[in-house]
């Protein structure tokens, strides 16, 4: 699979539970986060200063899922990322 153009697909890394006085912060709690963080499974021809396997953060209204060897991957576009680690 190779991702083309200004694409870039991803896998959502799982954060583990936060715990803010004595509350715990799962994903779906934490309304205030508008960033995902993924790692980068393939870019497009076009995409630049993003390497496959970076890690970054990208704005969780953006792009698609897609399934792709018994895994859900998302689409999104390079607008979408907002930080590279």
């Amino acid at each position: 699979m190779q991702a083309v153009n200004y694409y870039i697909v991803v896998e959502k890394i799982k954060e583990e539970p936060k715990k803010v006085a004595g509350l715990i912060l799962t994903e779906k709690t934490d309304s205030d986060n508008r960033y995902i963080k993924a790692k980068v499974i393939t870019k497009g021809n076009l995409v630049e200063g993003i390497d496959d396997n970076s890690t970054i953060y990208y704005d969780k209204h953006a792009g698609h899922g897609i399934h792709w060897k018994e895994k859900l991957l998302q689409v999104i576009k390079i607008q979408d990322v907002v930080l590279v680690e």
